[in-house]
């Protein structure tokens, strides 16, 4: 395919969204798009695609990395795409004009996700107690 199609309901036509884009602790420099205070700390794809996904828009998870992001880690890998129109080019969803309209909406609501509001308290003990078990068996 020499061209990018002109329909906007296809896949090569959805907005991309890194997390870079939204992350507080970036500078503009290093790839974030909206202003310090709108923006959160250290989003994930997966946060990002929740927060889309339960706004009702139709996205998806491409495992490609930032051009700028230099930490070649797991937790900042990572685009996800989301369909801003439909196929006659009206607007998804009203509330999502163009792509700075979907970069606020998902910082505003990553802190407000479960898994956030909990300060990683579901994580935290298991790992400790796997941890736990294999000191365990080293004593042995």
């Amino acid at each position: 395919m020499a061209h990018l199609s002109q329909n906007p309901a296809d896949k090569e036509r959805f907005v991309c969204l890194y997390p870079v884009y939204i992350n507080s602790k970036k500078t503009l420099a290093e790839g974030r798009r909206i202003p310090t205070e709108k923006a959160v700390e250290n989003p994930s794809c997966g946060e990002i695609r929740d927060v889309l996904t339960a706004a009702g828009m139709n996205v998806y998870v491409e495992n490609k990395m930032h051009p700028r992001e230099w930490n070649r880690d797991v937790q900042f890998r990572g685009r996800v795409r989301v369909q801003l129109k439909q196929a006659d080019g009206s607007l998804c969803q009203d509330k999502f004009k163009c792509r700075k309209d979907v970069m606020v909406y998902v910082a505003e609501m990553i802190p407000k996700l479960k898994t956030r509001t909990q300060k990683s308290g579901g994580g935290d003990p298991n790992s400790q107690q796997g941890e736990g078990g294999k000191k365990k068996k080293k004593k042995k």
